[in-house]
Protein backbone atom coordinates (compact mmCIF):
# COMPACT_ATOMS: atom_id res chain seq x y z
CA UNK A 1 0.00 0.00 0.00
CA UNK A 2 0.80 3.78 -0.33
CA UNK A 3 3.65 4.70 2.07
CA UNK A 4 2.44 8.13 3.40
CA UNK A 5 4.45 10.34 5.91
CA UNK A 6 3.16 12.79 7.41
CA UNK A 7 5.61 13.81 10.50
CA UNK A 8 4.35 16.42 12.23
CA UNK A 9 6.51 18.29 15.38
CA UNK A 10 4.08 18.59 18.62
CA UNK A 11 4.82 20.66 21.02
CA UNK A 12 3.53 22.67 23.91
CA UNK A 13 3.93 26.70 24.17
CA UNK A 14 3.43 28.01 27.70
CA UNK A 15 4.68 31.96 27.21
CA UNK A 16 4.13 32.77 30.52
CA UNK A 17 4.96 36.42 30.99
CA UNK A 18 7.90 36.06 33.95
CA UNK A 19 9.68 33.31 31.52
CA UNK A 20 13.23 34.23 31.26
CA UNK A 21 13.83 31.08 28.65
CA UNK A 22 12.63 31.01 25.63
CA UNK A 23 13.84 27.26 24.41
CA UNK A 24 14.39 26.99 20.74
CA UNK A 25 11.93 24.90 18.74
CA UNK A 26 13.77 21.49 17.22
CA UNK A 27 12.74 21.79 13.12
CA UNK A 28 10.51 19.57 11.66
CA UNK A 29 11.76 17.10 9.95
CA UNK A 30 11.43 17.75 6.03
CA UNK A 31 8.52 16.69 4.17
CA UNK A 32 8.81 15.39 0.65
CA UNK A 33 7.16 17.65 -1.67
CA UNK A 34 7.24 14.94 -4.73
CA UNK A 35 3.48 14.05 -5.52
CA UNK A 36 2.69 10.73 -5.49
CA UNK A 37 2.44 9.57 -9.15
CA UNK A 38 -1.35 7.70 -8.58
CA UNK A 39 -2.16 11.39 -6.95
CA UNK A 40 -1.89 12.29 -10.97
CA UNK A 41 -5.09 13.77 -12.20
CA UNK A 42 -7.48 11.93 -14.25
CA UNK A 43 -6.70 14.06 -17.61
CA UNK A 44 -2.95 14.73 -16.89
CA UNK A 45 -1.13 12.32 -19.62
CA UNK A 46 1.94 13.97 -19.01
CA UNK A 47 3.41 11.15 -16.52
CA UNK A 48 2.94 8.66 -19.82
CA UNK A 49 4.99 11.37 -22.73
CA UNK A 50 8.26 9.80 -21.91
CA UNK A 51 7.39 6.43 -22.57
CA UNK A 52 6.26 7.01 -25.89
CA UNK A 53 8.27 8.27 -29.08
CA UNK A 54 7.48 11.00 -30.19
CA UNK A 55 5.34 10.24 -33.41
CA UNK A 56 2.93 8.68 -30.75
CA UNK A 57 2.54 11.31 -28.13
CA UNK A 58 -0.53 12.45 -30.26
CA UNK A 59 -2.42 9.99 -28.14
CA UNK A 60 -2.66 11.43 -25.01
CA UNK A 61 -4.37 14.01 -26.57
CA UNK A 62 -6.97 12.09 -28.41
CA UNK A 63 -7.79 9.51 -26.41
CA UNK A 64 -9.09 11.53 -23.75
CA UNK A 65 -12.12 8.93 -22.97
CA UNK A 66 -9.79 5.84 -22.47
CA UNK A 67 -10.01 4.02 -19.26
CA UNK A 68 -7.30 5.32 -16.78
CA UNK A 69 -6.54 3.06 -13.68
CA UNK A 70 -4.41 3.97 -10.58
CA UNK A 71 -3.48 0.31 -9.11
CA UNK A 72 -1.36 -0.26 -6.26
CA UNK A 73 0.01 -4.39 -6.23
CA UNK A 74 1.62 -5.75 -2.84
CA UNK A 75 3.38 -8.73 -3.62
CA UNK A 76 3.74 -11.24 -0.78
CA UNK A 77 6.89 -12.59 0.43
CA UNK A 78 5.96 -16.10 -1.16
CA UNK A 79 5.35 -14.21 -4.36
CA UNK A 80 1.70 -16.26 -4.39
CA UNK A 81 -0.13 -13.37 -2.87
CA UNK A 82 -1.09 -10.22 -3.70
CA UNK A 83 -3.01 -7.99 -2.13
CA UNK A 84 -4.24 -4.86 -4.28
CA UNK A 85 -6.52 -1.41 -4.80
CA UNK A 86 -7.86 0.13 -7.93
CA UNK A 87 -9.44 3.41 -8.47
CA UNK A 88 -10.50 3.95 -11.91
CA UNK A 89 -11.59 6.88 -14.80
CA UNK A 90 -14.51 5.01 -16.69
CA UNK A 91 -15.72 7.44 -19.27
CA UNK A 92 -19.16 6.53 -21.37
CA UNK A 93 -17.92 6.66 -25.01
CA UNK A 94 -20.56 4.94 -26.35
CA UNK A 95 -23.50 6.51 -28.21
CA UNK A 96 -26.10 5.12 -25.38
CA UNK A 97 -26.61 5.68 -21.43
CA UNK A 98 -25.39 2.68 -19.20
CA UNK A 99 -26.89 1.48 -16.00
CA UNK A 100 -23.42 -0.31 -15.25
CA UNK A 101 -20.02 -0.71 -15.66
CA UNK A 102 -18.38 -4.68 -16.21
CA UNK A 103 -14.96 -5.60 -15.18
CA UNK A 104 -13.14 -9.13 -15.40
CA UNK A 105 -12.05 -11.01 -13.06
CA UNK A 106 -9.36 -13.19 -14.98
CA UNK A 107 -7.78 -14.94 -11.79
CA UNK A 108 -10.74 -17.01 -11.18
CA UNK A 109 -10.98 -18.81 -14.38
CA UNK A 110 -7.48 -19.07 -14.87
CA UNK A 111 -6.26 -21.34 -11.53
CA UNK A 112 -5.82 -18.82 -9.36
CA UNK A 113 -8.89 -16.67 -7.03
CA UNK A 114 -9.49 -13.17 -6.79
CA UNK A 115 -11.81 -11.29 -4.48
CA UNK A 116 -13.05 -7.88 -4.62
CA UNK A 117 -13.46 -5.57 -1.63
CA UNK A 118 -14.70 -1.99 -0.57
CA UNK A 119 -16.42 -1.29 -3.67
CA UNK A 120 -17.61 2.65 -3.94
CA UNK A 121 -18.85 4.36 -7.05
CA UNK A 122 -18.80 7.97 -6.60
CA UNK A 123 -17.24 7.64 -3.04
CA UNK A 124 -21.05 5.47 -2.85
CA UNK A 125 -20.84 2.03 -1.40
CA UNK A 126 -22.24 -0.40 -3.71
CA UNK A 127 -22.97 -4.22 -4.21
CA UNK A 128 -21.81 -5.99 -7.38
CA UNK A 129 -23.66 -9.04 -9.26
CA UNK A 130 -21.22 -11.84 -10.32
CA UNK A 131 -21.91 -13.62 -13.15
CA UNK A 132 -19.31 -16.02 -15.70
CA UNK A 133 -18.25 -18.28 -12.45
CA UNK A 134 -17.13 -15.15 -11.08
CA UNK A 135 -14.97 -13.85 -13.36
CA UNK A 136 -17.02 -11.29 -14.39
CA UNK A 137 -18.34 -8.50 -12.03
CA UNK A 138 -21.34 -5.90 -12.53
CA UNK A 139 -21.32 -2.85 -11.10
CA UNK A 140 -24.30 -0.88 -10.63
CA UNK A 141 -24.29 2.97 -11.52
CA UNK A 142 -26.96 4.52 -9.25
CA UNK A 143 -28.01 6.81 -11.89
CA UNK A 144 -27.56 6.65 -15.79
CA UNK A 145 -24.25 7.25 -17.31
CA UNK A 146 -24.55 9.78 -20.18
CA UNK A 147 -22.37 9.71 -23.18
CA UNK A 148 -19.43 11.63 -22.36
CA UNK A 149 -19.99 11.42 -18.81
CA UNK A 150 -17.68 10.08 -16.17
CA UNK A 151 -17.41 7.93 -12.98
CA UNK A 152 -14.50 7.03 -10.94
CA UNK A 153 -14.56 3.41 -9.33
CA UNK A 154 -12.62 2.22 -6.36
CA UNK A 155 -11.93 -1.18 -4.96
CA UNK A 156 -9.61 -3.00 -2.91
CA UNK A 157 -8.56 -7.00 -4.14
CA UNK A 158 -6.98 -10.13 -3.23
CA UNK A 159 -5.14 -12.32 -5.80
CA UNK A 160 -4.19 -15.94 -4.79
CA UNK A 161 -2.00 -17.24 -7.65
CA UNK A 162 -1.69 -20.57 -9.01
CA UNK A 163 1.59 -22.91 -8.16
CA UNK A 164 1.04 -24.72 -12.23
CA UNK A 165 0.91 -23.44 -15.54
CA UNK A 166 -1.64 -26.10 -16.65
CA UNK A 167 -4.27 -22.69 -17.04
CA UNK A 168 -4.15 -21.08 -20.11
CA UNK A 169 0.03 -21.63 -20.58
CA UNK A 170 0.68 -20.49 -17.38
CA UNK A 171 0.43 -16.90 -17.81
CA UNK A 172 -0.87 -16.33 -14.19
CA UNK A 173 1.22 -18.76 -12.26
CA UNK A 174 4.14 -18.84 -9.54
CA UNK A 175 7.01 -21.53 -10.80
CA UNK A 176 10.22 -21.95 -10.65
CA UNK A 177 10.90 -18.65 -8.71
CA UNK A 178 8.80 -16.63 -11.57
CA UNK A 179 6.10 -14.71 -10.69
CA UNK A 180 3.47 -14.18 -13.65
CA UNK A 181 1.29 -11.82 -13.00
CA UNK A 182 -1.11 -11.74 -16.15
CA UNK A 183 -4.37 -9.93 -15.87
CA UNK A 184 -4.48 -9.50 -12.05
CA UNK A 185 -6.77 -6.73 -11.49
CA UNK A 186 -10.16 -5.75 -12.41
CA UNK A 187 -10.33 -5.36 -15.64
CA UNK A 188 -13.09 -2.90 -17.50
CA UNK A 189 -14.67 -5.30 -20.49
CA UNK A 190 -15.36 -4.06 -24.00
CA UNK A 191 -18.69 -2.14 -24.73
CA UNK A 192 -18.85 -2.70 -28.16
CA UNK A 193 -21.68 -3.15 -30.81
CA UNK A 194 -23.27 -6.28 -28.68
CA UNK A 195 -22.85 -4.49 -25.43
CA UNK A 196 -20.46 -5.35 -22.87
CA UNK A 197 -18.79 -8.15 -24.30
CA UNK A 198 -17.60 -11.06 -21.88
CA UNK A 199 -17.51 -14.74 -22.16
CA UNK A 200 -15.48 -17.70 -20.53
CA UNK A 201 -12.59 -17.91 -23.16
CA UNK A 202 -11.42 -21.25 -24.38
CA UNK A 203 -7.96 -22.30 -22.78
CA UNK A 204 -6.22 -22.74 -26.35
CA UNK A 205 -6.12 -18.80 -27.26
CA UNK A 206 -5.79 -15.11 -25.93
CA UNK A 207 -8.40 -14.64 -22.48
CA UNK A 208 -8.84 -10.79 -23.31
CA UNK A 209 -10.42 -7.95 -25.33
CA UNK A 210 -9.66 -4.83 -24.42
CA UNK A 211 -9.76 -1.05 -25.54
CA UNK A 212 -6.61 1.09 -25.45
CA UNK A 213 -6.42 2.52 -21.30
CA UNK A 214 -3.93 4.07 -19.15
CA UNK A 215 -2.43 2.60 -16.45
CA UNK A 216 -0.34 4.35 -13.37
CA UNK A 217 0.24 1.25 -11.17
CA UNK A 218 2.43 0.78 -7.88
CA UNK A 219 3.82 -2.66 -6.91
CA UNK A 220 5.40 -3.26 -3.44
CA UNK A 221 7.51 -6.44 -3.50
CA UNK A 222 10.06 -8.09 -1.65
CA UNK A 223 13.74 -6.97 -1.00
CA UNK A 224 16.11 -8.80 -3.31
CA UNK A 225 13.40 -9.80 -6.29
CA UNK A 226 13.67 -8.19 -9.84
CA UNK A 227 10.74 -6.33 -10.52
CA UNK A 228 9.77 -5.99 -14.18
CA UNK A 229 6.23 -4.27 -15.51
CA UNK A 230 4.86 -2.53 -18.27
CA UNK A 231 5.83 0.83 -19.18
CA UNK A 232 8.18 3.14 -17.94
CA UNK A 233 9.43 3.59 -14.18
CA UNK A 234 8.64 6.22 -12.81
CA UNK A 235 9.17 5.77 -9.12
CA UNK A 236 11.05 3.53 -6.77
CA UNK A 237 11.98 3.56 -3.04
CA UNK A 238 13.40 0.98 -0.92
CA UNK A 239 12.63 0.04 2.79
CA UNK A 240 14.08 -2.49 5.21
CA UNK A 241 12.66 -5.34 3.68
CA UNK A 242 10.72 -3.82 0.58
CA UNK A 243 10.94 -1.72 -2.85
CA UNK A 244 8.21 0.01 -4.06
CA UNK A 245 8.43 0.47 -8.36
CA UNK A 246 5.65 2.91 -9.69
CA UNK A 247 5.04 2.55 -13.59
CA UNK A 248 3.04 4.26 -15.81
CA UNK A 249 2.03 2.55 -19.29
CA UNK A 250 -0.06 4.03 -22.14
CA UNK A 251 -1.60 3.67 -24.14
CA UNK A 252 -2.09 -0.21 -23.25
CA UNK A 253 -4.35 -2.80 -23.58
CA UNK A 254 -3.59 -4.36 -20.58
CA UNK A 255 -0.98 -4.42 -17.75
CA UNK A 256 1.60 -7.42 -16.88
CA UNK A 257 4.24 -7.90 -14.76
CA UNK A 258 7.25 -10.50 -13.83
CA UNK A 259 9.69 -11.20 -10.61
CA UNK A 260 12.26 -13.03 -10.03
CA UNK A 261 15.24 -13.36 -7.97
CA UNK A 262 17.25 -14.80 -10.28
CA UNK A 263 16.49 -12.43 -13.34
CA UNK A 264 19.93 -11.06 -15.22
CA UNK A 265 19.23 -8.18 -17.30
CA UNK A 266 20.90 -7.77 -21.00
CA UNK A 267 19.96 -4.39 -22.67
CA UNK A 268 20.53 -2.87 -26.06
CA UNK A 269 19.30 0.27 -27.35
CA UNK A 270 18.34 0.53 -30.70
CA UNK A 271 16.88 3.61 -32.71
CA UNK A 272 15.91 5.43 -29.41
CA UNK A 273 13.92 2.25 -28.33
CA UNK A 274 15.56 0.42 -24.82
CA UNK A 275 15.02 -3.02 -25.20
CA UNK A 276 16.03 -5.53 -21.93
CA UNK A 277 15.76 -9.29 -21.16
CA UNK A 278 15.33 -10.84 -17.50
CA UNK A 279 16.72 -14.40 -17.72
CA UNK A 280 18.95 -16.37 -15.43
CA UNK A 281 22.49 -15.75 -15.97
CA UNK A 282 22.99 -19.32 -17.74
CA UNK A 283 21.12 -17.91 -20.91
CA UNK A 284 23.13 -14.80 -21.70
CA UNK A 285 24.20 -15.71 -25.00
CA UNK A 286 20.61 -16.47 -25.82
CA UNK A 287 19.26 -13.08 -24.05
CA UNK A 288 21.77 -11.31 -26.22
CA UNK A 289 20.60 -12.51 -29.42
CA UNK A 290 16.76 -11.67 -28.29
CA UNK A 291 17.69 -8.69 -27.85
CA UNK A 292 19.30 -8.09 -31.03
CA UNK A 293 16.11 -10.18 -33.19
CA UNK A 294 13.81 -7.84 -31.24
CA UNK A 295 16.02 -5.06 -32.35
CA UNK A 296 15.55 -5.60 -36.24
CA UNK A 297 11.92 -6.81 -35.86
CA UNK A 298 11.39 -3.44 -34.82
CA UNK A 299 12.98 -1.59 -37.26
CA UNK A 300 11.21 -3.60 -40.40
CA UNK A 301 7.78 -3.34 -38.91
CA UNK A 302 7.93 -0.16 -37.90
CA UNK A 303 9.01 1.14 -41.21
CA UNK A 304 6.29 -1.27 -43.34
CA UNK A 305 3.24 -0.72 -40.98
CA UNK A 306 3.96 2.26 -38.39
CA UNK A 307 6.50 3.63 -35.46
CA UNK A 308 6.80 1.29 -32.52
CA UNK A 309 5.03 3.48 -29.88
CA UNK A 310 7.02 2.76 -26.65
CA UNK A 311 10.51 3.65 -25.17
CA UNK A 312 11.06 1.00 -23.93
CA UNK A 313 10.13 -3.38 -24.81
CA UNK A 314 11.23 -6.14 -22.17
CA UNK A 315 11.26 -9.61 -22.42
CA UNK A 316 11.18 -12.04 -19.12
CA UNK A 317 11.63 -15.25 -19.44
CA UNK A 318 9.04 -17.61 -17.46
CA UNK A 319 7.74 -21.06 -17.63
CA UNK A 320 4.86 -20.77 -19.52
CA UNK A 321 3.72 -23.70 -21.86
CA UNK A 322 3.47 -21.15 -24.90
CA UNK A 323 6.17 -20.13 -26.53
CA UNK A 324 6.11 -16.54 -25.71
CA UNK A 325 2.91 -13.88 -25.11
CA UNK A 326 2.27 -11.25 -25.79
CA UNK A 327 1.76 -7.66 -23.83
CA UNK A 328 1.75 -4.15 -24.32
CA UNK A 329 5.53 -2.84 -24.10
CA UNK A 330 6.43 -6.61 -22.44
CA UNK A 331 6.90 -9.89 -24.22
CA UNK A 332 6.68 -13.38 -22.02
CA UNK A 333 9.21 -15.91 -23.72
CA UNK A 334 9.43 -19.38 -22.30
CA UNK A 335 12.61 -20.09 -20.36
CA UNK A 336 13.91 -23.34 -22.59
CA UNK A 337 13.96 -21.58 -25.76
CA UNK A 338 16.92 -18.99 -24.64
CA UNK A 339 19.06 -22.14 -24.38
CA UNK A 340 21.37 -21.71 -27.41
CA UNK A 341 23.31 -24.54 -26.76
CA UNK A 342 20.34 -26.99 -27.15
CA UNK A 343 17.81 -25.03 -29.22
CA UNK A 344 18.43 -24.18 -32.83
CA UNK A 345 18.09 -20.40 -32.61
CA UNK A 346 16.68 -19.27 -35.46
CA UNK A 347 14.19 -22.63 -35.76
CA UNK A 348 12.46 -21.67 -32.22
CA UNK A 349 14.11 -17.74 -30.64
CA UNK A 350 14.37 -15.66 -33.33
CA UNK A 351 10.70 -16.94 -35.17
CA UNK A 352 8.83 -16.24 -31.28
CA UNK A 353 10.61 -13.65 -30.81
CA UNK A 354 9.75 -11.50 -34.43
CA UNK A 355 6.34 -13.36 -33.39
CA UNK A 356 5.78 -11.51 -30.21
CA UNK A 357 7.00 -8.11 -31.22
CA UNK A 358 4.65 -8.33 -34.23
CA UNK A 359 1.98 -8.46 -31.66
CA UNK A 360 2.98 -5.16 -30.82
CA UNK A 361 1.35 -3.42 -33.47
CA UNK A 362 -1.38 -6.41 -33.86
CA UNK A 363 -3.26 -6.97 -30.83
CA UNK A 364 -1.88 -3.78 -28.90
CA UNK A 365 -1.75 -0.70 -31.46
CA UNK A 366 -4.61 -2.52 -33.71
CA UNK A 367 -6.90 -4.21 -31.57
CA UNK A 368 -9.12 -6.81 -32.24
CA UNK A 369 -11.36 -9.07 -30.38
CA UNK A 370 -9.07 -11.97 -29.85
CA UNK A 371 -12.17 -14.44 -28.95
CA UNK A 372 -14.00 -14.01 -31.93
CA UNK A 373 -11.79 -13.04 -34.67
CA UNK A 374 -8.17 -14.29 -33.74
CA UNK A 375 -7.17 -14.38 -37.08
CA UNK A 376 -6.92 -10.70 -37.13
CA UNK A 377 -3.69 -10.64 -34.75
CA UNK A 378 -2.76 -13.93 -34.82
CA UNK A 379 -2.53 -14.86 -38.38
CA UNK A 380 -1.59 -11.72 -39.35
CA UNK A 381 0.93 -11.39 -37.04
CA UNK A 382 2.24 -14.62 -38.32
CA UNK A 383 2.38 -13.35 -41.73
CA UNK A 384 4.39 -10.29 -40.47
CA UNK A 385 6.91 -12.96 -39.02
CA UNK A 386 7.15 -14.31 -42.51
CA UNK A 387 7.79 -10.71 -43.97
CA UNK A 388 10.84 -10.14 -41.05
CA UNK A 389 12.23 -13.22 -42.73
CA UNK A 390 12.22 -11.94 -45.80
CA UNK A 391 13.53 -8.91 -45.41
CA UNK A 392 16.18 -9.80 -43.10
CA UNK A 393 17.47 -13.10 -45.03
CA UNK A 394 15.67 -12.76 -48.53
CA UNK A 395 13.23 -15.17 -50.37
CA UNK A 396 15.39 -18.14 -49.74
CA UNK A 397 16.08 -17.28 -46.44
CA UNK A 398 12.26 -17.12 -45.70
CA UNK A 399 11.49 -20.77 -46.63
CA UNK A 400 11.79 -21.97 -43.86
CA UNK A 401 9.63 -20.33 -41.73
CA UNK A 402 7.18 -20.60 -44.80
CA UNK A 403 7.77 -24.19 -44.51
CA UNK A 404 6.41 -24.02 -40.78
CA UNK A 405 3.56 -22.81 -41.90
CA UNK A 406 3.02 -25.19 -44.28
CA UNK A 407 3.63 -27.85 -41.59
CA UNK A 408 1.03 -26.73 -39.04
CA UNK A 409 -1.86 -27.09 -41.99
CA UNK A 410 -0.58 -30.10 -43.29
CA UNK A 411 -0.49 -31.52 -39.80
CA UNK A 412 -4.59 -31.25 -40.13
CA UNK A 413 -4.54 -32.41 -44.04
CA UNK A 414 -4.97 -28.75 -45.24
CA UNK A 415 -8.73 -29.03 -44.36
CA UNK A 416 -10.59 -26.77 -46.08
CA UNK A 417 -11.31 -24.78 -42.52
CA UNK A 418 -12.46 -20.94 -43.04
CA UNK A 419 -10.09 -18.94 -40.59
CA UNK A 420 -12.09 -16.50 -39.67
CA UNK A 421 -14.17 -18.86 -36.69
CA UNK A 422 -13.68 -17.79 -33.02
CA UNK A 423 -11.67 -19.81 -31.15
CA UNK A 424 -14.65 -21.55 -29.26
CA UNK A 425 -15.18 -22.95 -32.78
CA UNK A 426 -11.57 -24.70 -33.09
CA UNK A 427 -10.28 -27.76 -31.04
CA UNK A 428 -6.59 -27.51 -30.35
CA UNK A 429 -4.97 -28.96 -33.41
CA UNK A 430 -7.15 -27.00 -35.70
CA UNK A 431 -6.81 -23.77 -33.96
CA UNK A 432 -2.82 -24.59 -34.59
CA UNK A 433 -3.03 -25.85 -38.27
CA UNK A 434 -6.08 -22.94 -39.50
CA UNK A 435 -5.07 -19.95 -37.57
CA UNK A 436 -1.36 -20.38 -37.72
CA UNK A 437 -0.77 -22.22 -40.77
CA UNK A 438 -3.66 -21.59 -42.95
CA UNK A 439 -4.32 -18.00 -41.51
CA UNK A 440 -1.04 -16.52 -43.02
CA UNK A 441 -0.92 -18.24 -45.86
CA UNK A 442 -4.29 -16.28 -46.94
CA UNK A 443 -2.11 -13.15 -46.78
CA UNK A 444 0.36 -14.18 -48.88
CA UNK A 445 -2.49 -15.02 -51.26
CA UNK A 446 -4.14 -11.82 -50.65
CA UNK A 447 -0.67 -10.12 -51.70
CA UNK A 448 -0.51 -11.85 -54.36
CA UNK A 449 -3.99 -10.76 -55.73
CA UNK A 450 -3.44 -7.83 -54.87
CA UNK A 451 -0.46 -7.15 -56.07
CA UNK A 452 2.97 -5.75 -53.62
CA UNK A 453 2.84 -2.54 -54.01
CA UNK A 454 -0.97 -2.44 -53.19
CA UNK A 455 -0.91 -4.50 -50.70
CA UNK A 456 2.19 -2.83 -48.90
CA UNK A 457 0.26 0.18 -48.80
CA UNK A 458 -3.24 -1.36 -47.46
CA UNK A 459 -1.18 -3.07 -44.64
CA UNK A 460 0.48 0.94 -43.61
CA UNK A 461 -2.96 2.56 -43.64
CA UNK A 462 -4.48 -0.13 -41.99
CA UNK A 463 -2.02 0.06 -39.13
CA UNK A 464 -2.17 3.94 -39.13
CA UNK A 465 -5.52 4.53 -39.34
CA UNK A 466 -6.83 1.84 -37.00
CA UNK A 467 -4.14 2.96 -34.15
CA UNK A 468 -5.53 2.39 -30.43
CA UNK A 469 -9.00 1.43 -32.20
CA UNK A 470 -10.56 -2.15 -33.08
CA UNK A 471 -10.22 -3.19 -36.18
CA UNK A 472 -13.06 -5.86 -37.92
CA UNK A 473 -12.87 -8.32 -40.56
CA UNK A 474 -14.89 -6.08 -42.42
CA UNK A 475 -13.19 -3.20 -41.74
CA UNK A 476 -9.76 -4.96 -43.39
CA UNK A 477 -11.63 -5.97 -46.11
CA UNK A 478 -12.59 -2.83 -46.94
CA UNK A 479 -9.10 -1.40 -46.56
CA UNK A 480 -7.95 -4.06 -49.35
CA UNK A 481 -10.23 -3.20 -52.10
CA UNK A 482 -9.78 -0.01 -51.63
CA UNK A 483 -6.28 -0.34 -51.52
CA UNK A 484 -6.11 -2.28 -54.67
CA UNK A 485 -9.34 -0.98 -56.28
CA UNK A 486 -10.77 -4.10 -56.87
CA UNK A 487 -13.45 -6.54 -55.38
CA UNK A 488 -11.98 -9.57 -53.44
CA UNK A 489 -15.09 -10.97 -52.10
CA UNK A 490 -14.24 -14.33 -53.77
CA UNK A 491 -10.84 -14.64 -52.16
CA UNK A 492 -12.09 -13.71 -48.52
CA UNK A 493 -15.04 -16.29 -48.81
CA UNK A 494 -12.52 -18.99 -49.91
CA UNK A 495 -9.97 -18.56 -47.37
CA UNK A 496 -12.08 -16.44 -44.13
CA UNK A 497 -15.66 -16.36 -43.86
CA UNK A 498 -17.63 -19.35 -43.32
Amino acid sequence: MKPRIASLLLFSLFALSCSLFQPTPTPAPEVSSTPDPLDTPWDDRSIFKDGLVSSAQWALDELGGATVYHVELEIADNLSHVNGSEKIRYTNTESQSLNEVRFRLFPNILGGKMEVSNLLVDNTTATPRYDLQNSLMIVPIAAPLAPGESVVIRMDFSVEVPRTVELNYGVLAYDQDVLALAHAYPMVSVFDEEGWNAEIPPQEGDVTYADASFFIVRVTAPKGVTVVASGRRVGFTEAEQTQSVVVASGPARDFYLAASPKYVETTINADGVLIRSYTTANFSEGSQYLVETAARAIKIFSARYAPYPYTELDFVSTPTLALGIEYPGMIAITSWIYDMENVAPNEYLEATVAHEVGHQWFYNLVGDDQLDDPWLDESLTQFITLQYFIDTYGLAGSEGFKSSLEFRWDMIARENIPIGLPVEDYDGATYSGIVYGRGPLFFVALRDAMGDSSFDAFLKEYTQSLTWKVSTPETLQSLAEKNCACELDAIFNEWVYP
